[in-house]
């Protein structure tokens, strides 16, 4: 039962209606469609009676104020969600990373001008999403989520260039090769007898680490003001973990949580990284509150805490979100 909420469309003088995914049935067999439709609308009848919508998937709510969509048998989609199969969660991944990188662009080409370097963070499941070693990769070094990352990341830059009329700004993009724009660093289980491999622990022994790794490693964990460098190309990082070990970067404007959230504790450590005040080239603090803008990529899970956590900020320092 495949159903993907792309978004809300709010109008003056009438009701909102909502961007929808779903199957359709045709002559070759199904396809996949996205299609705007109002309360009351039902997906058996749109989908020409595919037995998956048979249980009433019919629209009962379109909130534009949470941007979400209630159906009659009591699924809730939020914008960017999407309910169904694995290869279907597979999808709201790409559609996560694919967000991120718009939404990174976009305040890039904003802060670009003022000398400010724009950093996005991913968190992932597993190791072998991103990066995979010991011959596993057909094309060297990149995971499922690396590729997916690679592929949209090209796909976006090309229609921007087609767009923006920075000329400054697209020297910048066309200076960074899409393989070099992202890393990440991860742990290593070194085993007496076997080939280093990687696993979802703390990093204790920097000797262990690989050169290119150690490489990510003292770039992002020590090397502070070479990340924060325009003249640096990565701009996106992939970890495992909410780094523990003390990572602490102040340009992270986006974050984006391809893992299921385990703990509140683990939320707000992810959401840390991201609230701390920017800094220019010159290494300069910056304190406008219009440029200090946090964007979480969120799943459901972490949605509901930030939600949480919003209403817990409210409560006790008046301050308004949204």
């Amino acid at each position: 039962s495949y159903v993907y909420l792309e978004g809300i469309d709010l109008y003056k003088n009438k009701a909102p209606t909502a961007r929808i995914g779903f199957e359709v049935k045709g002559a070759a067999g199904t396809r996949t469609v996205v299609k705007k439709l109002s309360r009351e609308d039902d997906l058996f009848l749109e989908s020409k009676g595919l037995d998956e919508y048979a249980d009433r998937y019919i629209i009962t709510g379109i909130d534009g104020r949470d941007n979400s969509v209630t159906f009659l048998n009591g699924l809730k989609l939020y914008a960017g969600q999407i309910s169904g199969n694995e290869q279907m969660t597979a999808l709201q991944r790409r559609v996560q990373i694919r967000e991120t990188i718009r939404t990174h662009l976009r305040r890039e080409r904003e802060l670009y001008p003022k000398g400010i370097k724009v950093l996005s963070l991913f968190f992932i499941d597993e190791v072998a999403k991103y990066r995979l070693y010991d011959g596993d990769s057909d094309d060297g070094r990149n995971g499922e989520y690396a590729k997916m990352f690679e592929e949209e990341y090209q796909s976006i830059v090309d229609s921007l260039q087609r767009e923006v009329g920075d000329e400054d700004y697209l020297k910048y993009l066309d200076g960074i090769d899409v393989h070099r724009t992202h890393q990440g660093y991860f742990s290593i289980d070194k085993k007496k007898g076997k080939k280093a491999r990687f696993v979802e622990s703390k990093i204790t022994d920097k000797k262990a680490l690989t050169s290119d790794d150690a490489d990510a490693y003292d770039l992002i964990m020590r090397d502070k003001e070479r990340l924060l460098s325009l003249d640096e190309p990565v701009r996106f990082l992939f970890s495992h973990s909410a780094l523990r070990e003390g990572w602490d970067n102040p340009n992270v404007f986006q974050v984006c949580t391809l893992i299921e959230q385990k703990s509140v504790f683990t939320c707000r450590q992810k959401v840390g990284r991201g609230l701390r005040l920017c800094v220019n080239q010159d290494g300069e603090r910056i304190e406008d509150k219009n440029i200090n803008v946090l964007h979480v990529m969120a799943n459901e899970s972490f949605a509901e805490f930030a939600s949480t956590l919003q209403k817990e900020i409210e409560d006790e320092t008046g301050v308004k979100f949204g």
